[in-house]
């Protein structure tokens, strides 16, 4: 089968678009032929932090496609199956955090393949509204964005959200979750082009990541901030959340040692709460949470299988980044 290898080499010069064998689901696995598949930052990190002395792996943990083979033991789902991937491994129920999420795609086989074999509870009923290249980037991103709303950031009706850096696919996805709800919410971007996406889609204030957001905002604090972003802007947030407010931090795309006053978290009682991906459990409430708002992923590009992620890394894209097969 054709697929995306990464080969240890630091960044995209590991890339390689190979031939490599197909294997045959095991005990309690299920083999998917792809429809389509996303990409996510955490690929970028993924290849980042690879040395040559790493084994070669099949990046990718976003995916949709049918059910083309069932290991011994399946019961749960049967072939031509359409069927959405849920890429945490080893994570069914909500309450029992792991200390580090598995996820697809490294360390084990992705999805930017072919075929993927993953664990039969892995491989969910795709949502019929869904086009494939719309559930083929939902998954990861989606799934994120729904635990660090409504999971950790207990977000709910007419408060007020605040998304700094709009444009990757889990603010995008925090973005369309929170208008569902009712929810306020405010975004930033360096970029006048996401401004002005962000608010087609709904969000009621998109300013410059370097105005006075004071002034943007219109002296409304925010409820809950959906950081992603860490040390660059952290100390930040402190002056634009409501006391007893929420911070919650899925990322660190600029880095992990953060700097603050701590009387600013003291005083005004502020809780800042950490998440990373999902369980099982939100991953099926996710679905049935998009599937009533009839909520639709916004695909930046789609490529085909070969070619992968430049757009991402340059930090251009707005929504997902998706992948067709051919």
């Amino acid at each position: 089968m054709k697929a995306v290898i990464h080969n240890g080499t630091t960044g995209l010069q590991g890339l390689s678009f190979q031939n490599v064998p197909t294997k045959q689901p095991g005990y309690g696995e299920v083999k998917v032929k792809l429809k389509s598949a996303g990409l996510n930052h955490r690929d970028l990190f993924l290849m980042k932090n690879k040395s040559e002395q790493d084994p070669h792996v099949i990046l990718g943990s976003d995916g949709a496609g049918l059910i083309e083979e069932i290991g011994e033991g399946v019961k749960n789902v049967t072939v031509e199956t359409e069927v959405i991937i849920f890429p945490t491994l080893n994570w069914e129920l909500t309450e029992n955090v792991p200390p580090v999420p598995e996820i697809l795609g490294g360390p084990s086989d992705g999805t930017l393949a072919e075929y993927v074999i993953i664990p039969s509870q892995n491989a969910i009923k795709k949502p019929p509204y869904l086009s494939w290249e719309e559930a083929g980037v939902l998954p990861l991103s989606a799934l994120t964005a729904y635990r660090a709303l409504f999971t950790k950031g207990q977000l709910k009706k007419d408060e007020h959200l605040l998304i700094p850096g709009i444009g990757s696919g889990v603010a995008t996805y925090a973005l369309l979750m929170a208008k569902a709800i009712g929810a306020t919410v405010s975004v930033t971007s360096r970029s006048e082009e996401k401004r002005k996406r962000a608010l087609q889609l709904g969000a009621d204030y998109a300013f410059d990541s370097y105005s006075n957001w004071d002034e943007q905002m219109q002296g409304n604090k925010a409820d809950v901030v959906l950081d992603s972003i860490g040390p660059a802007l952290f100390s930040e947030y402190f002056r634009h959340v409501k006391p007893n407010g929420r911070i919650v931090s899925f990322g660190a795309s600029l880095g992990d040692d953060l700097s603050f006053p701590v009387r600013s978290l003291f005083f005004p009682q502020i809780n800042v709460l950490g998440t990373s991906m999902g369980s099982g459990e939100e991953f099926r409430d996710m679905l049935a949470f998009i599937e009533k708002h009839k909520l639709r992923p916004v695909i930046d590009r789609t490529y085909p299988l070969e070619k992968t992620y430049k757009r991402m890394q340059e930090g251009r894209q707005f929504g997902n980044i998706g992948v067709v097969m051919e």
